[in-house]
């Protein structure tokens, strides 16, 4: 049971004016208990795009990933000749949670009220997670590790996870707040396989002696240095909201000025989904709105509309060039974008090595004529352009990518993005779309994990972290749990030092 299954559940029990219920098998259903504990409606909103296509559920016997792809850009009216999705890849990314744990308490946090009770899964499980991911998608898929904060796992165990998924030819990443991601672990992970590390670092984070988004830049430098040098691309998660929306082209010109190390910066427009308290986002917070504040913080107009990346309401997507501290839009020309994308499917960027990357794309230049005559007169106007930037820097030029990830409501899943997700999270039953699992988390991580042993089916009990021959649903808020309530914004937590 995939996407596809969960969204038409969710959506079923809105045309029946039902409230999202735990379903732990059998015939009888508990809906949660009331307040903090109750998840809240969830409305899958039909565009009426889809009643003039196939529905999803009867395009699932594509022989690739990629076929499934391209198939479900298609059904939901995404599919064009910017299209990454089913052509480069057949999906961007699948999360990984290895575990609900998290040592901070963010005020927009898309963790439940019940994560912090829950176990850690066990590590065949997680493993078996790993395999659904490898068998759905296929190699070279960018499985993150996430939570949680992931690095609140012991260390054997999450190095361990690193090397399954790098040992079955997928590229693994991590997704963190920072605290616990000491340089000797980036060392061992790098070491086991990791591509990427992603910190999540901003102000709903209430980090102790921080104040302001500049102020964590401090902090964000920290992080830059524990991981300079590995072979580890690096990138920067933001979640934007009121407060610190002013402050984002601040936090634009310091990734410009780090970027010989930071290759993506990610912002997240806040989403009023899971535990988080800052309640519904700002009108004035708006894609449109969050690129105009990273093209101040720039000082370059970038090209948002060039690369399309599964819905056109879910990502924006910008790359740039920095040269001696100045910006320049590499997108800005969309048909040689599209011969580009069109030339280099099947190519594999080592993102932990820009030189291999880029002598990657080099070689399938060489096999494209065509494309570098089409592309020569961009080329040289852009070196015209750079030159005396060039000079100064010596030559040295730094890629630096900009991502805006537009993260729903719990209460207002639109279908159609739902099936044209890029971002999915690993569930037992198998991927599901992000937006779907924060909005639905507690049916997800509370349910009993079945597992087969030689004697008959097992159950893994998220609470208790038993392993029993009976499915023990679940019966309210655990008892000597640490379930969080909060009805206004978190409490600031314990000092972190930026040395």
């Amino acid at each position: 049971m995939g996407l596809n299954y969960h969204a038409e559940a969710a959506s079923k029990r809105v045309r029946h004016n039902e409230m999202p219920a735990l379903d732990f098998g059998g015939a009888r259903r508990r809906n949660l208990p009331a307040r903090s504990n109750e998840l809240p409606p969830v409305h899958v909103r039909s565009t009426g795009r889809e009643m003039s296509r196939p529905p999803m559920s009867t395009m699932s016997d594509s022989t690739t990933p990629l076929d499934r792809a391209r198939q479900a850009m298609i059904a939901t009216g995404q599919w064009d000749a910017s299209q990454a999705m089913g052509r480069s890849w057949p999906i961007g990314c699948v999360a990984l949670e290895i575990t609900q744990r998290c040592n901070l308490d963010c005020t927009a946090c898309y963790l439940s009220e019940h994560s912090q009770a829950v176990k850690d899964l066990p590590l065949e499980e997680v493993f078996r997670r790993i395999e659904t991911i490898r068998a759905r998608y296929g190699a070279h898929t960018d499985v993150q590790v996430t939570g949680g904060d992931p690095t609140l796992r012991r260390t054997d165990e999450l190095l361990a996870i690193v090397r399954r998924i790098e040992g079955l030819g997928m590229r693994p990443s991590l997704l963190t707040n920072g605290i616990r991601a000491s340089r000797e672990l980036l060392v061992g992970l790098a070491e086991a396989g990791l591509v990427d590390v992603a910190f999540h670092v901003d102000i709903t984070q209430r980090r102790k002696g921080y104040r302001t988004e500049s102020e964590l830049n401090a902090l964000r430098r920290t992080y830059i240095e524990r991981a300079g040098g590995l072979p580890l691309s690096v990138f920067f998660n933001t979640t934007v909201c009121d407060e610190n929306f002013d402050q984002l082209p601040e936090v634009v010109a310091f990734f410009v000025e780090h970027s010989d190390v930071v290759r993506l910066a990610a912002f997240h427009p806040q989403a009023q989904t899971g535990r988080g308290v800052l309640g519904p986002r700002s009108p004035r917070i708006t894609m449109g709105s969050v690129i105009s504040q990273i093209e101040h913080g720039a000082a370059a107009r970038l090209s948002f509309d060039t690369a399309h990346i599964g819905h056109s309401r879910c990502n924006r997507y910008a790359m740039a060039f920095v040269v001696n501290g100045r910006v320049y839009d590499v997108l800005d020309n969309k048909r040689l974008y599209e011969l580009l994308l069109a030339r280099t499917v099947g190519s594999n960027f080592d993102r932990r090595s820009p030189r291999r990357a880029v002598m990657t794309f080099l070689a399938r230049l060489l096999r494209n004529p065509y494309v570098v005559f089409y592309g020569s007169g961009w080329f040289a106007a852009k070196l015209w352009r750079m030159k005396r930037d060039l000079v100064a820097a010596r030559g040295r030029v730094n890629k630096l990518s900009f991502l805006v990830h537009n993260f729903m409501d719990a209460c207002s899943l639109e279908k159609e993005r739902l099936d044209a997700c890029v971002f999915m999270a690993a569930t037992k039953d198998g991927p599901v779309s992000m937006c779907l699992h924060n909005a639905l988390r507690d049916n997800f991580i509370l349910d009993p994990v079945p597992h087969q042993k030689p004697d008959g089916e097992w159950y893994w009990n998220p609470l208790s972290g038993a392993t029993t021959s009976e499915r023990i649903p679940y019966r309210g808020a655990p008892g000597g749990g640490k379930l969080r309530r909060r009805s206004r914004p978190a409490p600031i937590r314990r000092p972190e030092t930026a040395d």
